[in-house]
């Protein structure tokens, strides 16, 4: 019996949510996975644990871990989870210092294995990265963008689904935006079984429902008190990895850049896309009004003074 062959993906960075994407993607019978952490042993042991997984879950695909990079030539899609989480009297400069230079010496390593991989980044400040690893990398804006818009609109979705009593499969809705405060999630455009949600509930429940999705990670690491969400952000990882290599045409939040769209030029920010195989195949424009526009615009400029 032929062995199934498998596209291969690299997740770099083993710590929890990339160690969950890696496992989320070999459940899901999407890619071999090659894991890669600078720690010596990590990537390498938890490899080894998920591969133990394996004789009784049975999936198909298989994973290896390294510190060295070797291991990921190659690779039809590479994910970038590396970096460090932002620690009490840690300022913005200083996450942002640390994690450029995570970005850096990661693309230095990935791209001589993977000159022709999909780049996918998930380290945080998410859509400052994206827009530094875009000017390093030399590669088309097609094949390098973020993940950050798909993790927000799952929390757009739960918080109307706590509002309405609705199932997420009910209910179609999209965040926008910069992935952080300054994101935009679209009541206006958001439906449950079909019907505008301004219609489903009052203007103070929509208030509230808007409040939990851009709290929605702050909420999370309150309550874990040690780290922040890692099982939303991995699924979100395997979400945009699927529809990359298996094409579904639905559209994601995702954190593209904008050649003159919504009026925003030269700068990665999250926007409804259509993924597929070369990475980035459609930016889709919705009817924003005047005013939710005015936002985006503003969110993509606030991440271009960044930069």
């Amino acid at each position: 019996m032929t062995e199934k062959s498998y596209p291969k993906v690299t997740v770099v960075g083993a710590g929890n949510v990339g160690a969950n994407a890696a496992l989320l993607l070999l459940l899901k019978d999407l890619a071999n996975v090659a894991l890669v952490d600078v720690v010596p042993g990590v990537a390498e042991g938890k490899a080894l644990d998920i591969m133990h997984m394996r004789s009784n879950e049975r999936f198909g695909p298989r994973i290896c871990g390294s510190e060295d990079y070797a291991i990921t030539a190659g690779s039809d899609i590479v994910v970038v989870t590396a970096g460090v989480p932002r620690k009490p009297g840690m300022t913005r400069e200083d996450l942002l210092s640390v994690n450029s230079g995570i970005v850096r010496s990661v693309l230095d390593a990935a791209l001589p294995a993977s000159p022709d991989a999909i780049y996918v980044f998930v380290t945080n400040p998410l859509d400052v990265m994206v827009n530094l690893a875009f000017s390093l990398a030399g590669l088309p804006a097609n094949r390098l963008f973020g993940m950050g818009g798909v993790l927000d609109t799952a929390r757009f979705i739960y918080a109307i689904a706590q509002e309405t009593g609705a199932e997420p499969g009910d209910i179609q809705a999209m965040v926008i935006g910069a992935h952080g405060e300054a994101m935009l999630p679209l009541p206006r455009l958001a439906t449950v079984a079909g019907r505008p949600l301004p219609e489903v509930v009052d203007a103070a429940a929509i208030q509230r429902i808007v409040e939990a999705t851009v709290q929605g990670g702050a909420a999370v690491v309150n309550l874990l008190k040690t780290g922040s969400a890692f099982y939303a952000p991995a699924s979100s990882i395997a979400r945009m990895v699927a529809e990359i290599l298996s094409p579904s045409g639905q559209t994601l939040s995702v954190c593209a850049r904008l050649a003159g769209q919504y009026g925003i030029e030269g700068t990665h920010i999250c926007v409804p896309v259509r993924l597929g195989k070369a990475g980035v195949e459609e930016i889709v424009e919705l009817p924003l009004n005047p005013d939710e526009l005015a936002a985006l615009q503003a969110s993509a400029a606030a991440i271009k003074s960044q930069l």
